[in-house]
């Protein structure tokens, strides 16, 4: 309905021109938005404010006209103008409930549309160091992002999901020393582990397994491995020079040996990861491997990028990227005087390759600890020729973990967290996609373990399950009774439709595709979840209020019409958040 008053005010303008009553280079942009009280009608426009000026009417003068070029629209029940200038519509009714004909013809498919004209977009997110397994907080972004991508398809974009695999850099080298450690305490060796390892369980595991196929290969002396180390945080020494000392010695005591248990550590966790995500239905079409940025010379062609188009300077023998230009707070260094490339230019070179690739638009998900990477990448990204509006990027808040009323103390680098999967073995997918993406993605977030485990109505993913069961078991107590519902008569007899809870039902199912494209567009889950929470609640009052399974053929058929579209709209919805919709509850 709101494409069909968008449609109607544009002729009115046009009819308007035509007569001489409005001038021909008035604009025709405004918004027509759902009325939030039914007595200002169904649907509110405020094109005779947007209008006024370049009409050199008033509000007030430029509305009358448009009412009245409107008077013989046979979808507008009333028309009235409201404060300064709205335009409120009142829909006649068998125009609002013709939608429930038009969801049991469509199915699956109401709500789609191709907005989007297949542009391409590539949506960047989880992306967590393979050191570990996914813990909570990379389930919020995994959900979300799984979800906005579902939506942006929904709505005609063409998207690709990609995930970047930090393969390379001092994080991966910490954890294959760290591997190696505990490798040589399984053999027997004795030492302080370092404050700067990794030491979760599945380090210990990852070790356990290399000692099994290479028994004592990659054996050394601890005194060996640890003489001229520099002392360790607790002895009063500095942690990272101390890691990083013996990542040196590593690399050094290991040769080849070292690029084995790198690889056994990035192999194992990145596969870990893969299943953990696959289960929680997230899937990718491209794992992207930050190696290949350096085995392709990738970065070098980012930088070069750059320099092309005047960007890059040098000082004090290093490379320098003019961010400033481009509204960030400082220049950025992209190649060492060393020669070593920054954690920058790979993000530069992985930009410039997305560009490469033809995407339209960008999307790079960061979690909200990442804030301060936003304004570089969109410098980065500009300098490189792409509009700053086809970027974006949400930041996605920590998830915080509540048990008994209690919050859950978590720390990655001591090992001490809750993973993605201990989170889904204990609450079920279904709730831990609808919790995390229920709210919008940069609020905080307290996720609640004992209300995701509830059957109860105060669990909005239970509450919402729940309505659509309850619509299944009326078709089988319609069967149980040897009773029959005929679609096409309910259609026929959509005109008994006049309860008040009838009514508001009919209203809401009709906003579905609104609230699809307007969720797709703000790339915001959360305003889809609540809506089918709404819902929901809509048909719950709807249903203990009416009786569905009646003597009246005409009024059952009609019931039952609404009451199948309803149940396809929470399919469609919960379909599209990818969680499942139980028959029997």
């Amino acid at each position: 309905m709101k494409e069909t008053l968008q449609q109607l005010l544009e002729q009115a303008v046009l009819q308007l021109q035509a007569d001489g009553r409005l001038p021909a280079e008035v604009p025709t942009v405004f918004r027509i938005d759902r009325t939030k009280e039914a007595k200002h009608g169904d649907y509110s426009s405020n094109i005779a404010l947007m209008l006024a000026k370049s009409a050199q009417l008033s509000p007030l003068e430029l509305a009358t006209l448009l009412v009245d070029a409107l008077s013989h629209a046979k979808e507008i029940e009333k028309i009235e103008i409201a404060g300064p200038g709205f335009i409120n519509f009142f829909v006649k009714q068998n125009v609002e409930q013709s939608v429930i004909a038009k969801i049991l013809e469509e199915g699956k498919k109401f709500g789609l549309s191709d907005i989007g004209k297949k542009q391409r977009v590539i949506v960047e997110f989880v992306s967590a160091n393979p050191t570990g397994p996914l813990h909570v907080g990379h389930g919020r972004g995994a959900a979300y992002g799984s979800v906005v991508s579902d939506l942006l398809q929904a709505v005609g974009f063409d998207v690709h999901r990609e995930y970047y695999v930090n393969d390379a850099g001092r994080q991966m080298d910490i954890l294959a020393t760290s591997i190696w450690l505990r490798y040589l305490e399984i053999l027997g060796e004795k030492f302080i582990f370092p404050a700067n390892g990794y030491r979760g369980d599945y380090i210990v595991a990852i070790a356990q397994a290399l000692k099994d196929q290479y028994q004592d290969t990659f054996k050394h002396p601890s005194a060996k491995v640890f003489e001229h180390i520099p002392a360790d945080e607790p002895q009063g020494g500095d942690k990272d020079a101390h890691i990083d000392a013996l990542i040196t010695r590593a690399k050094e005591l290991l040769k080849q040996g070292y690029e084995t248990i790198h690889q056994r550590g990035t192999d194992t966790i990145l596969a870990d990861i893969k299943d953990d995500l696959h289960e929680f239905r997230v899937d990718f079409d491209e794992w992207f491997s930050e190696k290949y940025l350096l085995e392709s010379g990738a970065i070098q062609k980012g930088i070069d990028a750059l320099r092309e188009r005047g960007h890059v300077f040098e000082k004090d023998g290093a490379q320098w990227f003019r961010a400033t230009k481009f509204g960030d707070e400082k220049d950025r260094v992209l190649m060492r005087s060393n020669g070593a490339h920054t954690y920058f230019a790979s993000d530069v070179a992985y930009h410039w390759y997305k560009l490469e690739r033809r995407f339209d638009r960008l999307i790079d998900i960061f979690g909200a600890d990442h804030h301060g990477y936003v304004s570089r990448i969109r410098a980065a990204v500009g300098a490189l020729g792409l509009k700053k509006e086809a970027l974006q990027i949400p930041l996605v808040q920590f998830a915080v973990l509540w048990r008994d009323g209690k919050k859950v103390q978590m720390s990655t680098r001591s090992g001490s967290f809750v993973t993605l999967r201990e989170l889904r073995e204990e609450v079920g997918n279904d709730a831990a996609r609808f919790f995390y993406v229920m709210r919008a993605c940069d609020q905080h977030m307290d996720f609640d373990l004992d209300l995701a485990k509830s059957k109860s109505n105060e669990n909005p993913v239970y509450y919402i399950q729940y309505a659509y069961a309850r619509i299944c078991s009326v078709f089988r107590q319609l069967d149980e009774r040897h009773m029959i519902f005929d679609p096409a008569a309910g259609i026929a007899s959509l005109d008994r439709l006049n309860s008040s809870y009838e009514k508001a039902l009919v209203s809401y199912i009709s906003q579905y595709p609104e609230v699809i494209l307007k969720a797709a567009q703000d790339l915001a889950p959360h305003q889809l979840a609540n809506y089918l929470r709404e819902l929901a609640n809509r048909f719950h009052v709807y249903y203990n209020a009416e009786k569905f399974i009646i003597d009246d053929d005409a009024l059952r058929h009609a019931r039952l019409s609404l009451v199948m579209a309803t149940r396809q709209i929470l399919q469609n919805g919960l379909n599209l958040l990818k969680i499942s919709t139980p028959e029997v509850m």
